[in-house]
């Protein structure tokens, strides 16, 4: 079985994400991308409405920072174009079983958007070892989660003719505890997947 001890590395000083520890490549990067937007599109349907807001409060957002920090940047934000797109021709795949271009091109289509460079960067940040750690990977996580309210919040007062205070109202403040909780499940989630790598290696 590989390890992340005995992986072969495909440039100099190459730190591993938690993908690279299975073994196969093609194949298991199709299977893993296609897993990441399958996971986003099962946690879009832990969907609690917000009063007064057209954005819920979903796992989606759990989904991505997950997936992208043991994708790694490239695959993570594979899986979330992935998502997307499948979304988008009339999967039900977004929050409350709903798809189509209406809804990426509608007032919640900007926080879908931003999964996209939300997970690069994550996976990026991951690539470089800081979700090995809780105290890196709760702030990392946090902080990937800003992105997609970064170009969620202007793309909701644009379409929902919202003043700048009134879309963060409705766009962003209802779901910073929300985030909080979801940053801290993926900061225990990831170190701890990491140790049990660590753990086997040292077995193996």
């Amino acid at each position: 079985m590989a390890t992340a001890a005995s992986l072969p590395a495909r440039g100099p000083a190459r730190t591993l994400v938690l993908a690279d520890v299975i073994p196969g490549a093609r194949v298991r990067d199709a299977v893993l991308i296609t897993g990441a937007a399958l996971m986003t599109a099962l946690l879009a349907q832990v969907a609690i409405p917000v009063a007064g807001s057209p954005v819920p409060i979903t796992g989606q957002t759990l989904a991505v920072v997950l997936t992208a920090a043991a994708l790694g940047p490239a695959r993570g934000f594979a899986g979330q174009a992935l998502y997307l797109l499948l979304g988008a021709v009339g999967l039900p795949f977004y929050s409350g079983a709903g798809s189509g271009f209406d809804v990426v091109f509608g007032a919640t289509g900007g926080y879908i958007v931003g999964f996209l460079p939300a997970a690069f960067l994550i996976g990026l940040a991951a690539r470089q070892g800081q979700d090995r750690r809780i105290t890196r990977a709760l702030p990392l996580f946090a902080l990937g989660q800003l992105v997609i309210f970064a170009i969620g919040v202007p793309w909701l007062a644009v379409v929902a003719d919202l003043s700048a205070s009134a879309a963060i109202d409705a766009g962003f403040t209802p779901f910073i505890v929300g985030g909080l909780v979801k940053a801290a499940i993926a900061g225990v989630a990831l170190p701890g997947a990491w140790w049990v790598v660590r753990k086997a290696d040292r077995l193996g």
